[in-house]
């Protein structure tokens, strides 16, 4: 096994992900298999009580782990499927320290951060690594180089090495800004994070400069000189278009073949021309959509990265550039014009009543305007919602997550989690069979009969109400195999008016689009052609 650690510097938010799952891929184009850990210093167990406006999108895995959005790119970039045991964080491994303590599991010695917490991440790592049955392995530590946090994850990596040596190497991405007086590019930052790290006992074997623009020659050869690397492993990462590209800005470096070499890997030809095909159909559109997203994190957009990337693949497909207008469901109870000038509406997941009747606003205007429309999860539930209320006339309908006393509950708590007080334990989360009927939406969109979604959600269509809401109009097209919960929404009468009780998101992959992401785009393309006929 070999393992490849990407750390980062100066600052935070510089992309090491995007390097990271680039570099996998990479590895991945030459057939290598690769599996990969995100390590994330922060003292919750996972990411699921955070809110996006903290940490940015919750990813879920088909394990029903709730983790860091950077194991979404991972999924993306390699098309693999993590559990939670890939995503490491401070909590879980002081979980396991505090009970094997209990326990009497050291014999009485005193617990301390070397060597007990650092040989737990080391095997954590190991059990991981081996558990995938991979060539290579990529760890990304989250965080800054820097931090108090993530000094232990650091300090056992650093003893990783000792022992694995050349079969360890580590990538160190840092900042290279450019002064607006002058338009230099200036070295100080990296100099600085590079004897940061060195101070733990790491030496970088490749430094990765993100940057506006490429690395001048003459600033690539003063890095190499001054924190002690090769100059063709100090490598230009500057500012693209679509993250996609990264991959191919890198190959283009020798990158990949340099950090084979240096590893003792078997040099092989790289198959790039589907992932070519990929980012070009992504940077050279032919045609354009306006997608607006109705939620209540819009001011931070990487809340919704996954439906971004969403867009960015069904748009790839169609040769199609989705430009999303981001709306906040709270505005549109004032300012209803925020709903011209689109093409299609995705209203995404969400929890709590902040937004909810707004985006009951914009359900509304999609289903009478006939507006291409897909519902998402708290989307899927507000559409059933809006449906109770305006078509079939029962004015009070509502969820109970709403209003718990409402007369018509058509959205419920499921039973089985009116038990469980642990607010991190409550949902329904991960991957489960769905069953699709035949002639509809749906089954044309999927063209299978039985499909598995990822799940994130407390509150589900009541069962009592389901007859009736059919009779209504609204076809429930998809459900569990047992036909206790409802799976899929679509309206017959528009040209597409369809919802999900799943995220469909949390699966699309670059020349795989959610072929619920697809059918909104395509759908919107026509009523565009229509409306300009």
């Amino acid at each position: 096994m070999k393992y490849i650690v990407v750390t980062g510097g100066v600052i935070s938010g510089l992309g090491k992900g995007i390097v990271a799952s680039s570099i996998g891929f990479l590895l991945e184009a030459r057939g290598y298999k690769v599996t990969a850990i995100k390590i994330d210093p922060y003292l919750n167990w996972d990411a699921g009580t955070i809110n996006p406006y903290e940490h940015g999108e919750v990813f879920i895995l088909e394990d029903g782990r709730e983790v860091d959005l950077d194991l979404g790119n991972y999924e993306r970039f390699l098309d693999i499927s993590l559990t939670g045991a890939n995503n490491i964080t401070t909590g879980k491994i002081y979980e396991r320290v505090i009970k094997k303590e209990r326990r009497g599991d050291y014999l009485g010695k005193t617990v301390q951060i070397i060597p007990h917490v650092t040989d737990e991440i080391k095997r954590w790592i190991g059990a991981v690594a081996k558990k995938s049955e991979a060539d290579i392995c990529i760890i990304e530590v989250g965080g800054t180089v820097g931090d108090i946090e993530s000094m232990p994850f650091l300090e056992a990596l650093r003893q990783l090495k000792l022992g694995l040596k050349e079969d360890l190497l580590f990538v160190h991405v840092t900042l290279l800004p450019t002064t607006e007086a002058v338009g230099e590019q200036k070295t100080k930052p990296t100099q600085h994070s590079v004897k940061e790290v060195r101070e733990i006992g790491i030496d970088p074997d490749f430094i990765v400069g993100r940057g506006r623009e490429a690395m001048k020659k003459g600033i690539k050869e003063k890095i190499s000189l001054f924190c002690n690397v090769p100059s063709e492993a100090v490598i230009s990462a500057p500012d693209v278009k679509s993250i996609y590209q990264m991959p191919l800005v890198l190959e283009k470096q020798d990158f990949m073949n340099l950090l084979i070499k240096k590893m003792g890997l078997t040099e092989r030809k790289s198959k790039l021309s589907e992932w070519k095909r990929f980012v070009n159909s992504v940077l050279h559109p032919r045609k354009k959509v306006v997608i607006g997203i109705v939620g209540k994190y819009t001011a931070l957009q990487d809340a919704y990265l996954s439906i971004r990337e969403a867009f960015r693949h069904a748009g790839a497909k169609l040769s199609t550039e989705v430009k999303l207008k981001w709306i906040e469901a709270e505005d549109l109870i004032e300012k209803r014009g925020l709903l011209e000038e689109i093409d299609g509406m995705l209203v995404p997941g969400g929890f709590g009543p902040r937004g909810s009747e707004g985006k009951m606003v914009a359900i509304r205007e999609a289903r009478e305007r006939d507006i291409p429309f897909l519902g998402i999860c708290y989307g899927f539930q507000l559409a059933v919602v809006e449906f109770a209320r305006n078509v079939l006339g029962l004015k009070e309908a509502c969820s109970t997550e709403i209003y718990e006393k409402t007369p018509h509950p058509v959205i419920y708590l499921m039973p089985e989690q009116r038990r469980i007080k642990d607010l991190g334990g409550t949902m329904r989360k991960g991957s489960y069979p769905i069953r699709i009927e035949g002639g509809t939406i749906a089954h044309e969109l999927y063209g299978k009969n039985f499909v598995e979604e990822r799940h994130r959600h407390r509150y589900e269509v009541n069962p009592a109400y389901v007859e009736e809401i059919e009779q209504g109009g609204l076809k429930f097209s998809a459900y569990t195999p047992d036909k206790r919960r409802m799976e899929i929404a679509e309206l017959p009468t528009n040209s597409y008016f369809v919802a999900s009780q799943f995220h469909p998101e949390y699966k699309s992959r670059p020349n795989k689009p959610s072929p619920l992401f697809y059918g909104l785009v395509k759908a919107s393309l026509a009523k565009q052609k229509q409306s300009k006929s």
